[in-house]
């Protein structure tokens, strides 16, 4: 199977583009780039999963903030 590095689903754009919409998910894209070197997808593999973790871990604390706050609204207008 040889794969054509002219596609449009190997540029980087189509990357970039993939990860702000789905992702970790985006990560098939990378493996099967035929121009990337095995050490350039496992940097990117560990950056978008950085990432991701940093994005996940604020989202869930500013979750929590925002639980927080509606609760005293609430205690307070009782």
């Amino acid at each position: 199977m040889s794969l054509d590095p002219s596609k449009w689903y190997f540029k980087t754009y189509a990357f970039v583009t993939a990860f702000l919409c789905v992702g970790p998910l985006a990560l098939p894209l990378v493996w099967i780039n035929p121009r990337y070197k095995r050490s350039k997808k496992i940097f990117i593999t560990v950056i978008t999963l950085l990432v991701c973790y940093i994005v996940f871990a604020l989202m869930a604390k500013s979750t929590e903030s925002i639980y927080k706050y509606y609760n005293q609204i609430l205690e307070l207008s009782k």
